[in-house]
């Protein structure tokens, strides 16, 4: 099972990427150490609430059958996204957070057993992020009921077994090892961004 892309909202969606300076180029090294020149920054997105609420709303719109009674979210990029879809659903909002290398729920956040649990990411690249977020609502009883993204970045291969998986785009970038990077681009500093260890603190891929 593919991700799926309602295809005219995707042109809306991209278009709001811009307006709000979410999609950079310049020259950026990956937490997977490739290098690329151009990177989706969500976290501007979701500083205009009109244009987080606009993306949430047509993600809802996708999501319309599906039963959803609480969305959960990784910390740190998934937690405005997940808010914003949560309201957009009219359900709970709860986050997970790294204690460690795991993931946890803290701050009193439960999952309730039988609950049909949505999992929110802002940008899917491989999908390892969101998965951790998995056995947490299976210890609690919970189901995983999906997958909601902003921004598919696996060019639609992330399917994990039973799961179906909703994005409102898909972005491809040009990536490089080190040792392949154009001229135009190796001259320019490396920015790293993101929000593992090791990375500044901004929410992107």
């Amino acid at each position: 099972m593919s991700v799926r892309i309602d295809k005219r909202a995707a042109v809306e969606v991209e278009r709001l990427l811009e307006s709000t300076g979410a999609l950079l180029r310049g020259h950026f090294k990956l937490s997977s150490g490739l290098h690329s020149d151009r990177y989706c920054q969500c976290a501007r997105l979701f500083e205009d609430p009109a244009s987080a609420g606009r993306v949430a709303g047509l993600m809802a719109q996708q999501l319309a059958g599906v039963q959803v009674d609480v969305v959960l979210a990784p910390a740190l990029g998934g937690i405005l996204w997940g808010y914003e879809l949560a309201r957009a659903l009219g359900v709970r909002s709860v986050f997970a957070e790294r204690v460690g290398t795991d993931f946890t729920l803290r701050r009193g956040f439960a999952l309730a057993q039988s609950e049909r649990v949505l999992l929110a990411e802002d940008v899917i690249t491989t999908g390892k992020s969101v998965m951790e977020l998995a056995p947490l609502v299976e210890a609690a009883g919970a189901q995983v009921v999906g997958i909601a993204a902003v921004v598919d970045r696996s060019k639609g291969s992330f399917a994990p077994a039973g799961i179906p998986v909703w994005a409102m785009c898909q972005l491809e970038f040009n990536v490089w090892e080190a040792k392949n990077v154009p001229p135009a681009i190796a001259e320019m500093p490396a920015v790293k961004p993101g929000s593992r260890p090791g990375a500044s603190t901004s929410s992107a891929v």
